[in-house]
């Protein structure tokens, strides 16, 4: 069961800015983990500013950065009074890269800082950031930016995230990091170290900026991962989110061959359910994901001795969530009459992990859209690296251009059906990119497997949306712990 110090409900961290902070403060606030999403942090900052910060938020927290001198290159190059014109393309961001220059790393610790920050204001509510294992060019000045805005939780999945731990001790102390990059070995340089590197002097004025440790929990789908990292990592893991197939987002794939159903979607069997008794026997607190945003599960998972659960889709649709309030109202509208089809894409993602895509007309998951799409990588924060013949590193993505892709020494059997996840996350939440021709980057939505539950948490039968407050009034309903406000 969940001690005092540990919620009974983990607010997904969906990504892009779909998970923003003005969602993890609002289940801050109601006595939860609320969660921010760590993906692309320094690309939505750059167009939020773009668009003029017409709240003001972005420059307030900004403000309270404690390293002023970074703020003022970042406001220069991408704030525009008023915001830009509705037609004109945004400004691009850095590319993500192993060894950025400075300028990007001081973009991705300010970028991190402010999400944290406004998600942790006006509250002492717990407020965790999410990030992927997949992407780890901008772990590690995210993860610093994260915890100088005091952030309470890490969660990371989408991989084996073994050297976090230690990371998060050793940025605690003010020290130098070092974290291990991915990187494709054909080109034969077997004795090669490739590593992205970060140390927080070069970012304080040669302070030592003592931190607090944030709790670490990695989000995984098998027993056997939970006790190579309750093991073997780095440092001190301080729980899990045990998340199945039918979670929004990306999936582990499924273990053995893969097999399709008739619909072309991976098919899951025994060996994919976890061993929840060889979990708890690891003596750390777990929370259970995908499938469990009602009240029945969340009772049914307390009773299998998880600390509570994650839920993401239910959050997703609410009045906080970051998606644009047009595809939540229509999305909630088709669930009202089950018009409403999740499929488990394989191809997808460039990543290569399934991947969970709502089927919605303007979306780029449809057949049309998708062929309308000039191919085109420019975010490239799902790129694979590989090492070239010289040993230098390159940076190909198999939703890029085919040629381009092929030259790389890619295969091309590797792009068929990959789509831009990137931009299609960036234009779930209003910050779609518009290329010079006036074309606009079309959403590429994704959910949970129970996306027609939603309506379970509408208010009122004539309701057409429903709040935070109202997810997590729901899901507590048949335990004797109320929704609580938590003291500002």
């Amino acid at each position: 069961m969940a001690s005092r110090h540990e919620p009974l409900i983990i607010q997904g961290g969906m990504g892009a800015a779909v998970s923003a902070w003005p969602l993890a403060n609002a289940v801050a606030r109601l006595g939860q983990m609320g969660v921010v999403s760590g993906t692309a942090l320094d690309l939505v900052l750059c167009r939020r500013l773009q668009l003029g910060d017409p709240s003001g938020h972005l420059r307030r927290a900004m403000d309270m950065f404690p390293y002023p001198r970074m703020i003022d290159p970042i406001l220069t190059r991408y704030f525009i009074p008023g915001g830009k014109p509705v037609d004109r393309p945004f400004i691009a961001c850095p590319t993500p890269s192993i060894n950025p220059p400075q300028r990007h790393l001081e973009l991705l610790v300010v970028a991190n800082f402010v999400e944290v920050y406004l998600a942790k204001e006006g509250h002492d509510g717990l407020v965790g950031v999410n990030f992927l294992e997949k992407i780890q060019t901008p772990t590690l000045p995210s993860l610093f930016g994260a915890m100088l805005a005091g952030v309470d939780y890490i969660l990371m999945g989408a991989g084996i995230p073994r050297a976090i731990p230690g990371i998060l001790d050793k940025l605690s102390d003010g020290e130098p990091v070092e974290l291990p990059i991915e990187v494709d070995r054909s080109g034969g340089h077997v004795d090669a170290h490739y590593a992205s590197r970060f140390d927080p002097i070069r970012f304080t004025n040669g302070e030592v900026p003592w931190l607090n440790r944030p709790k670490f929990l990695a989000i995984i789908s098998s027993a056997t991962l939970a006790q190579v990292l309750a093991r073997k990592a780095s440092g001190r893991v301080d729980g899990f989110v045990v998340e199945g197939p039918t979670a929004g987002g990306h999936n582990a794939p499924p273990r053995g061959p893969i097999q399709l159903n008739d619909h072309g979607e991976p098919i899951y069997g025994d060996r994919d359910v976890p061993d929840l008794r060889a979990i708890q026997a690891l003596g750390l607190p777990f929370w259970l994901a995908g499938s469990y945003g009602s009240p029945d599960r969340l009772t049914e998972a307390l009773e299998r001795g998880a600390a509570g659960i994650q839920v993401g889709t239910a959050f997703a649709f609410c009045n906080e969530s970051g998606l644009r309030a047009d595809i939540r109202k229509r999305v909630l509208a088709m669930a009202r009459t089950a018009r409403l089809d999740v499929r488990t894409d394989p191809r997808a993602s460039p990543t290569g992990f399934p991947f969970k895509v709502l089927q919605l007309s303007e979306s780029i998951s449809e057949s049309g859209v998708y062929a309308s799409r000039d191919r085109v990588c420019d975010l490239g924060y799902l790129r694979h690296a590989f090492e070239r013949p010289d040993g230098s590193v390159g940076w190909r993505c198999p939703s890029e251009e085919i040629d381009a892709y092929v030259r790389k020494d890619g295969s091309e059997a590797d792009t068929v059906g990959r789509k831009c996840v990137c931009n299609g996350l960036l234009a779930n939440v209003g910050l779609a990119q518009i290329r010079d021709d006036g074309y606009v980057e079309p959403p590429l939505v994704t959910s949970g497997d129970e996306i027609l539950s939603i309506v379970d948490f509408l208010p009122s039968r004539d309701a057409d949306s429903y709040s935070a407050s109202d997810v997590v009034t729901r899901l507590l309903s048949k335990l004797a712990v109320p929704a609580a406000s938590v003291p500002a």
